[in-house]
């Protein structure tokens, strides 16, 4: 019995779906990290989180609402429709944000090492996290695909090009009232290497992924034929 192509692409879709929603997952429980650390949060959740004080709704309501502004400016950047993955991302991310916010043992920890360990974990999850839902290639997010389209306007590595974003939405979520802190200034300097350290990574393990389940059924497939000869 010979494997379809239509099936075969049906798993290579699946896979690149489960891949993304589990990068989503990792993202959100890291940036809930960064912010239950209590040492100042990363950039983009100083805006969300200024926000949030001066005209209410949710944090992960305001996630949703500046991932959608700066959607926009990346289609107008890259004069192309966004992914279907890319809404998925803007929508999903802010809702998962406010789930692990309700988390019973997801709490500061009363130490300092507990909640510069916490910071830094957080910041490594949220950087794989953000790597491995870029990897499957359904959609970047808003705020990594203005990344992207920056670093193919400009040149610029992925590191530098963070670096820059990190600082200038920094300053707007303070002028708002977010909370800055020692954590804010190691979420803004140290989350551009990161990225830029995951995201080979987790490509290359994506990629080799799917190149094995393509084989592996190309195998299967060439084996069924064998036998029936």
């Amino acid at each position: 019995m010979e494997i379809k192509p239509g099936k075969r692409l049906l798993n290579v879709m699946l896979l690149r779906w489960s891949i993304y929603f589990c990068g989503l997952l990792l993202m959100a429980l890291g940036i809930v990290f960064t912010i239950r650390a209590g040492l100042g949060t990363s950039s983009w959740d100083v805006l969300h989180i200024g926000l949030f004080y001066t005209l209410g709704l949710t944090i992960g309501t305001w996630s949703i609402l500046v991932g959608a502004l700066i959607l926009t400016l990346s289609s107008i950047l890259t004069r192309e429709f966004p992914k279907l993955g890319a809404y998925v991302n803007m929508l999903t991310v802010g809702i998962f944000i406010d789930l692990y916010m309700q988390v019973p043992f997801l709490q500061t920890p009363v130490l300092f090492t507990g909640r510069i360990t916490m910071l830094l974990s957080g910041l490594v999850i949220m950087a794989y996290g953000m790597a491995f839902y870029i990897s499957a290639r359904c959609g970047t997010g808003p705020r990594d695909s203005l990344m992207i389209a920056l670093v193919e306007k400009t040149g610029y590595s992925i590191s530098r090009v963070r670096r820059t974003i990190e600082i200038a939405v920094l300053l707007i979520g303070w002028l708002l009232g977010g909370p800055v802190f020692i954590g804010t200034v190691i979420c803004t300097l140290f989350i551009g290497t990161l990225a830029g350290i995951a995201i080979p990574q987790c490509q290359q393990f994506t990629d080799a992924l799917l190149r094995r389940l393509f084989y592996q059924e190309e195998y299967v497939s060439n084996s069924v034929i064998k036998e029936k000869m």
